[in-house]
């Protein structure tokens, strides 16, 4: 186990010396720390779409080089930056309300390339996953599985998969929140519907731009949620120190916005992704307080490998120990093997 060490996660210092073409953007966004959202945006938009886009007017040799590059640059450069950015722009809107129309460009336009149906996302993470927090009523939680078993991770993605937006839009119709599972069959049948045209013109060229990245980010969303959602204490499952972990001190969180604070993101879902690290060292007594589990070096894929394997050892060695809060790693182990056993059929809160 380790010690709290210096965090080396990314926060925002200020005092930027911005370029021309910053502060013309800057005119346009609500929040100066999401500057690099933009370059991102711009990267991807002047080089991983075009070379998508051009796998439908070539053959051949072309299409082959094009084919492969667009699966490297959106799977190993892209898909983990862009789907934190969607993220937390889901979370706080991006554009000032004068430029609203700007905040459609990533879940409807940019988002098909990587796999995301419009408006699914936003409605499923937001005001789905952050309501149920976790608990039974939410969609995607992992409380009526065994966590460190691929069988059951397994089932749990092919049901995710198959009814995640059939039971979303139920989701929505029963609490009454009809504009929101509009938005969700809008979106999620629009997209299938593009899709299914398209493979009508060039079915490769659609496969590797639209289908293949589909696939890919539901099942790495699914071991995204599950590592996230892993260790759950019976005693409090829907207290956050309980039902989730943090990730630090990893380049995951430099690449992907901040996303191992998972703690603190459910404590605090509008958060800015800069103001995390923070928050954690302010509140630090409470995460020893509660034996919440922090992971020093290993990010959330990290954890979920770790997990298939059974590799407890090597979680306990990343495991931080805050303030002595295990006795020793025999109990560190004891602990997140307790918090990831299934919970019993039917179980409701108190």
């Amino acid at each position: 186990m380790k010690l709290l060490a210096t965090i080396s996660d990314p926060v925002f210092e200020g005092g930027i010396d911005y370029s021309a073409i910053d502060r013309f953007f800057l005119k346009l966004i609500r929040d100066e720390r999401d500057l690099p959202f933009i370059y991102l945006t711009l990267k991807i938009s002047f080089i991983m779409i075009p070379i998508g886009l051009g796998m439908y007017f070539t053959s051949g040799w072309l299409f082959a080089l094009l084919a492969v590059s667009y699966f490297l640059v959106n799977n190993f450069v892209f898909k983990g930056p862009f789907g934190l950015m969607l993220h937390c722009t889901s979370h706080r809107k991006w554009f000032k309300p004068e430029y609203e129309w700007f905040n459609k460009y990533l879940p409807w336009i940019v988002g098909p390339f990587f796999g995301q149906s419009p408006e699914t996302y936003y409605s499923h993470h937001v005001h789905m996953h952050h309501a149920e927090n976790n608990l039974p009523d939410d969609l995607s939680s992992t409380m009526f599985y065994q966590r460190d078993s691929f069988k059951d991770w397994f089932r749990y993605f092919w049901a995710f998969f198959w009814m995640v937006v059939v039971d979303l839009i139920r989701y929505f119709l029963s609490r009454n929140r009809k504009q929101l599972a509009r938005k969700v069959a809008l979106g999620e049948y629009l997209f299938l519907g593009m899709v299914a045209v398209l493979c009508y013109v060039n079915f490769w060229a659609t496969f590797m731009v639209f289908i293949l990245p589909l696939l890919l980010s539901r099942i790495i969303m699914m071991m995204g949620n599950w590592a996230q959602h892993c260790f759950i204490d019976p005693a409090d499952p829907g207290n956050p120190f309980y039902n989730s972990i943090t990730c630090i001190n990893h380049k995951y969180n430099h690449k992907c916005w901040n996303d191992g604070y998972h703690i603190s993101h459910h404590q605090k879902p509008h958060m800015h992704w800069t103001e995390h690290p923070i928050y954690f060292q302010k509140t630090i007594d409470q995460y020893a307080a509660h034996q919440a589990l922090i992971f020093d070096g290993l990010d959330f894929l990290g954890v979920y490998m770790a997990l298939m394997r059974g590799k407890y050892e090597f979680l306990a060695d990343h495991l931080v120990n805050v303030d002595g809060m295990f006795r020793d790693r025999n109990e560190a182990i004891a602990v997140m093997k307790r918090r990831v056993q299934r919970f019993p059929d039917g179980w409701q809160p108190a």
